[in-house]
């Protein structure tokens, strides 16, 4: 499956985030890129079975941070990149149970280890997916717009933080 997507723009952003401290460009893409997912996020939870715990229902987070498996294999894939700024939006593993994977892609038959007889399979109950396929689009224009806004402010900090340095002088 391919996505074909034209992205403009970002020639003036990245002047804009030369304006600012690579912290602060940190901090304006963690900001932006957080708000622009959370409908994502909000989406996937609407999308979410509900289940007979009801865990995962409500368990759709954005973040920055993985469960230790992930961290150790996403680790793997982005070694040599320090420099960037990353947010997940997916089943918080504390809040849903562990098996929000289980319930999106479903499973194979299953056997009891003791007994050897079968306790089923579970189908697909996809919600990740098709709430990012819906909202995908929606999610890079909101992005944008966020990042504009969140440069603009941080400009503006920084110009507010310089006159008053020149002020004390």
């Amino acid at each position: 499956m391919s996505i074909d997507m034209k992205l403009e723009g970002f020639s003036e952003l990245e002047e804009a985030l030369d304006q600012i401290s690579k912290a602060a460009g940190k901090g304006v893409l963690r900001r932006a890129l957080k708000k622009a997912a959370q409908p994502t996020a909000d989406l996937m939870n609407s999308y979410a079975p509900k289940g007979p715990t009801g865990n995962l229902k409500g368990s759709i987070v954005v973040g920055s941070k993985l469960s230790k498996n992930q961290a150790g294999v996403h680790r793997k894939s982005v070694r040599d990149d320090r420099s960037s700024v990353e947010m997940f939006v997916g089943a918080d593993y504390n809040l849903s149970g562990r098996h929000a994977h289980l319930v999106e892609f479903g499973t194979g038959p299953r056997f009891h280890k003791e007994t050897g007889r079968s306790v089923g399979a579970m189908p697909p109950q996809p919600f990740a997916r098709p709430a990012w396929d819906r909202d995908q689009k929606a999610m890079l224009e909101r992005l944008s717009k966020e990042l504009w806004a969140e440069i603009e402010k941080s400009i503006a900090r920084a110009e507010r933080k310089a006159a008053r340095i020149a002020a004390k002088g």
